[in-house]
C-alpha cells in the first residue's frame, strides 16, 4: 500500500468557538465547576467519603497540577457538611497518677463550656472560700468551739497551777512551753546559788516536787492535746461543711450544664468529684497571704486544657496538612526549664491534626510523609489500631532530665486522603501488604479525557473562575477555543484533552497579561504562547543553529545512499522541541549481522535496544528464502553523544540498512519517525508534533523547495496537532506529510523504486528495492563463500601459475 499525503485539515483540529455557546467567559461565571474529564475520579471519591467504615481511606493519584488536591477538597467540605459536628476534646489532671491526665470527649461545644466554667469555678472559689471563712456565721461557731475548748483547757490549767503552787512552784506558759520556778520564803524565786546551798534533805524534797510537777504536766498535755485536736479538726470539718455547700452548689452548676448524654459522661462526675477533694484539701491555702503561689500551682489541676474546640463547626472538620512535621499531625506536649529539669503538665499538651481532623477528612500528601521515617511510621500504628497517643519524641536524648506525660491514649476516627503519584502507590502496594488493608479507595485522576462539547463549555467554565479569583480580564470564545487547542496538542491528540489544568492556568494568566482591551482576545493567546516559547527555547534554538552553521551535518535536499533523516524529540521538562537526526548504515560481506553501535558503546537504552533487535529479526525474515545471510553492517545516529532511547527511528534504520544494501540513494528532503514491530507494521510514536515540527525549521531555514516533507505512522495522524506554519505550508504544497501503515509504504517515497514482494520463483523482482537487496546478499554470500573456501590455483602444460 503506498503512502497517503495528509491534507491540511488532517494536520491540526480547530476549535469552533460558537461550540461554547458564549461570546466571553463573563457569562459563565455563576455555572458552577464541574470535575473536568474526571468523571471516574470524582465517582471514586464521593463513594469514598460517604463511606464510614475503617479501612476505607483515600489515596489519590495524579499528575501535579491535574486539580486533584482543589477538587479533593471540594468534595470534602461538600461531604463534611452532610455531617453533624464532631466532639471536642479535653485534657483534664488526673488526681490518681498526675503524669497520665485523663483524656474527656464533650459533645461540640461544651468544651469551651466546661473550659469557662472551670476557670470561672476557680475564681470565684478564690473569692468566696476567704470571704465565707471570714463571715460572721463561721466565726460565730468556730469561736464556740474554740471557747468550749479554751475553757476546758483553762479550768485544766488552773488545777495544775494549784499543784504546782502546793509545791512552791510557779506556773506560766510561754510560746506553747510549761515554764516552772521554784519559790522561797517570801515567795521570790530561788536563785542557783540558793538552790545549792540548800540541805541535803531539802534539796531532796525539792527534786522530788519538782518530778510531781512533771509528771502532772505531762498528764495535763496528754489530756488537752486530744482536746486540742478534737477542737481543730471541728474547726476543719466546719470549714470543710461551709466550703463543700459551695462546691457543691457549683459543682451541680456544671453537671447540670453539661446535660446531654455523652459517652464520658461518668468520667466527668467522677473528676468533678475529685476536683470537689482536691479543693477541700487545700482549703487552708484560701486567704493565707504567704501561700499565693501554693495556691496559685494548686488551683491549677482544675483548670481544663481544651485541645480540639468544635464549638464553632456546622459540620465535620476539613483539614489540609501541608506541613506534616510529627508534632503538627500527631500532637504534642510542651515543656520549660525548671532548675535545670524540663517540666511539664496536662496543660502543656497540644493537639495535631490528626485530632482535630477527628469526626472528619483530613488530606495529607505522600511525599511530605515519606520524607521523614518516624512520621510514617507512627501515621501506619495509627492507622492499624485507630487510636493515638500523643508523645513528644526525643525526650530521651534531651541534655536536661524530663518530667514525662503519657496522655490517655483516645480513638480517632478520621478518613485520610493520601494523595501521590502512581509510581508511589504501586511502589507502596508492592513493599507493604498492609497499605491496601487502609487505603481501600483508589480515586485515579486521568492524565487527558476524551473531548466532548460538555467538557470544552466546562473548561470555558473554568477559564471564567479563573479569571475571576485572579481578578483578570474575562476570554472571548475565540481565545477560549485557542486554549482548548493548546490543551490538546499538549495531550498529542486531537481526540483527547491535557488535564493538567495547573498549565492551563498558566496559560490564562500569560494571556491575559497581553490584553489590550477588556477581553482576552485570541491574538493575545497566540502572543503568550510564543513568549513562553521564547523563554524556553535557547537550545532548541541553539542546535538550529549549530545546522545553520554547518557543525551539525544535516541535509534536506538531494540524494545520500545509506543515510535517512531520522527525527528525535528532546523534553527538557520545560520545553519540548523535535530535531533531525541522521541515521546511516554502512554494509559488506561477513558473518556477523547487523551491528549496533550505539548499544555496543553503552549509549543507547533498553527499548532502543529492543527496537533494533525487532528491526533485525524482521530484516533477516525478508530474505529467509535466501537461507543463512553473509553480511555485516553498522548503524549509528550521527553526532549523536548523549545517549539515545526510543524505538521510534527504527523505520528510518531500516530504510537506511536497506539503502546501503541497495545502493539506491535516499531522498535527504524526507524525514521519517515511527516504530517498527517484528511483521513489519509501523506503530504509533510520541513527540509526534514536534518532530515534525523540528525537521520543518531546518527545511525552512534552508529553503522550501516542495520536496521536502515527514514520514510518519499513519496510526498517528489523529495525534497531530502541528503549528500554522507547518500547516500553511503544507497548504501551499511547499512541505508534505506523508502516511504509512507498513515499512515498506514508504520505501518508493524515499528511494525511487517499488519494495517489491516474492514472486513464484521465491525471489524479489529485480526492479524492486528488496531485490536490488537480495541480488547484494547473494553477491556477498559467493564472497564470504569463496573467501572459506577458496578455488585451487589453476595449472599449464607449464607449470602452476
Amino acid at each position: 500500500m503506498p503512502s497517503i499525503k495528509l491534507l491540511p485539515h488532517q494536520l491540526r483540529l480547530t476549535v469552533d468557538p460558537q461550540e461554547l455557546g458564549c461570546p466571553d467567559t463573563s457569562l459563565l461565571v455563576s455555572e458552577p465547576l464541574p470535575w473536568i474529564g474526571q468523571e471516574r475520579a470524582e465517582k471514586a471519591a464521593r463513594f469514598g467519603l460517604s463511606l464510614d467504615q475503617p479501612g476505607y481511606n483515600l489515596f489519590v493519584l495524579g499528575e501535579v497540577g491535574s486539580g486533584r488536591s482543589s477538587l479533593m477538597e471540594v468534595a470534602m467540605r461538600e461531604a463534611a457538611a452532610q455531617r453533624s459536628a464532631p466532639p471536642d476534646l479535653c485534657y483534664l489532671h488526673n488526681f490518681d497518677c498526675p503524669e497520665r491526665p485523663l483524656a474527656l470527649r464533650l459533645p461540640a461545644g461544651q468544651g469551651r463550656a466546661l473550659r469557662d466554667m472551670m476557670a470561672g469555678l476557680v475564681k470565684k472559689l478564690r473569692a468566696e472560700i476567704p470571704a465565707r471563712l471570714s463571715g460572721p456565721e463561721f466565726k460565730t461557731e468556730s469561736e464556740t468551739i474554740q471557747k468550749a475548748f479554751k475553757d476546758e483547757e483553762a479550768q485544766a490549767f488552773a488545777g495544775l497551777t494549784a499543784f504546782a503552787s502546793d509545791r512552791h512552784f510557779s506556773l506560766h506558759r510561754e510560746d506553747e512551753r510549761m515554764i516552772f520556778t521554784l519559790l522561797g520564803e517570801g515567795g521570790h524565786a530561788v536563785t542557783e546559788d540558793e538552790m545549792l546551798s540548800l540541805p541535803p534533805r531539802q534539796k531532796a524534797e525539792v527534786e522530788r516536787a519538782e518530778l510531781e510537777l512533771r509528771a502532772e504536766i505531762s498528764r495535763f498535755l496528754e489530756k488537752m492535746r486530744p482536746k486540742e485536736r478534737a477542737a481543730n479538726e471541728a474547726v476543719a470539718q466546719l470549714k470543710r461543711r461551709v466550703v463543700k455547700s459551695l462546691l457543691e452548689h457549683e459543682a451541680g452548676a456544671i453537671r447540670a450544664a453539661m446535660k446531654q448524654q455523652i459517652k464520658d459522661s461518668v468520667k466527668l462526675g467522677g473528676y468533678l468529684d475529685r476536683v470537689g477533694e482536691d479543693i477541700l484539701n487545700q482549703i487552708d491555702l484560701f486567704g493565707a497571704e504567704d501561700a499565693q503561689d501554693e495556691l496559685a500551682a494548686a488551683l491549677g489541676r482544675e483548670r481544663v486544657n481544651l485541645v480540639v474546640d468544635n464549638g464553632g463547626l456546622s459540620g465535620a472538620p476539613v483539614l489540609i496538612e501541608d506541613n506534616p512535621l510529627f508534632r503538627s499531625l500527631f500532637g504534642s506536649i510542651e515543656y520549660q526549664v525548671e532548675n535545670d529539669v524540663l517540666m511539664t503538665d496536662f496543660s502543656r499538651i497540644r493537639a495535631g491534626s490528626l485530632l482535630r481532623a477527628h469526626g472528619g477528612f483530613l488530606l495529607l500528601h505522600l511525599r511530605d510523609l515519606l520524607g521523614d521515617p518516624l512520621v510514617w511510621e507512627k501515621l501506619r500504628r495509627f492507622l492499624r489500631s485507630g487510636r493515638l497517643q500523643i508523645e513528644e519524641p526525643g525526650t530521651q536524648y534531651a541534655p536536661n532530665a524530663v518530667v514525662s506525660l503519657e496522655p490517655e491514649a483516645v480513638d480517632v476516627s478520621v478518613k485520610v486522603i493520601l494523595v501521590g503519584t502512581r509510581e508511589h502507590y504501586y511502589e507502596l502496594q508492592e513493599a507493604d501488604p498492609e497499605f491496601g488493608r487502609h487505603f481501600r479507595i483508589k480515586v485515579d485522576f486521568a492524565e487527558s479525557f476524551k473531548v466532548s462539547t460538555d467538557s470544552r463549555r466546562a473548561t470555558a467554565i473554568f477559564v471564567a473562575h479563573t479569571c475571576q479569583r485572579l481578578g483578570l480580564p474575562h476570554f472571548t470564545a475565540a481565545a477560549v477555543a485557542r486554549l482548548l487547542e493548546e490543551m490538546q496538542r499538549e495531550a498529542d491528540d486531537q481526540r483527547r484533552q491535557y488535564a493538567v489544568f495547573a498549565y492551563l492556568e498558566q496559560l490564562v494568566t500569560e494571556s491575559a497579561m497581553h490584553a489590550s482591551g477588556e477581553l482576552v482576545q485570541r491574538e493575545d493567546v497566540e502572543a503568550a504562547l510564543a513568549a513562553k516559547t521564547g523563554r524556553h527555547d535557547y537550545p532548541d534554538q541553539r542546535l538550529h543553529e549549530s545546522i545553520a552553521e554547518g557543525e551539525l551535518l544535516i541535509a534536506v535536499q538531494g540524494e545520500r545512499v545509506g543515510r535517512v533523516n531520522g527525527l528525535t524529540q528532546v523534553d527538557l521538562g520545560d520545553h519540548r522541541f523535535g530535531m533531525p537526526v541522521v541515521v546511516s548504515a554502512r554494509t559488506f560481506p561477513g558473518k556477523e549481522g547487523v551491528l549496533n553501535i550505539e548499544r555496543e558503546v553503552q549509549m543507547s537504552g533498553p527499548i532502543h535496544d529492543k527496537g533494533m533487535f525487532i528491526l533485525q529479526t524482521y530484516f533477516a525474515a525478508l530474505f529467509s528464502h535466501l537461507g543463512p545471510l553473509s553480511v555485516n553492517g553498522a548503524l549509528v545516529f550521527e553526532q549523536e553523544y548523549h545517549g539515545v532511547e526510543g524505538d521510534s527511528a527504527s523505520c528510518a534504520e531500516l530504510y537506511a540498512l536497506l539503502s546501503s544494501l541497495s545502493g539506491l540513494p535516499v531522498r535527504q528532503g524526507i524525514a521519517v519517525t515511527g516504530a517498527l514491530n517484528q511483521h513489519g507494521e509501523v506503530l504509533p510514536i510520541g513527540g509526534m508534533n514536534e518532530k515534525v515540527e523540528g525537521f520543518f525549521r531546518v527545511c525552512h531555514a534552508s529553503g522550501l523547495d516542495g520536496t521536502q516533507g515527514v514520514i510518519l505512522p499513519a496510526r498517528n495522524c489523529s495525534h497531530l496537532m502541528l503549528n500554522a506554519e507547518v500547516v500553511a505550508a503544507v497548504a501551499q504544497g511547499q512541505f508534505h506529510i506523508h502516511a504509512i501503515e507498513g515499512v515498506m509504504d514508504g520505501l518508493e517515497l524515499l528511494l525511487g523504486l517499488p519494495a517489491g514482494e516474492l514472486d513464484e520463483s521465491g525471489g524479489y523482482p529485480h526492479n524492486s528495492v528488496l531485490g536490488q537487496v537480495q541480488k547484494t546478499l547473494l553477491h556477498y554470500r559467493r564472497i564470504c563463500h569463496l573467501s572459506e573456501h577458496p578455488k585451487p590455483a589453476r595449472k599449464s602444460r607449464h607449470g602452476a601459475f
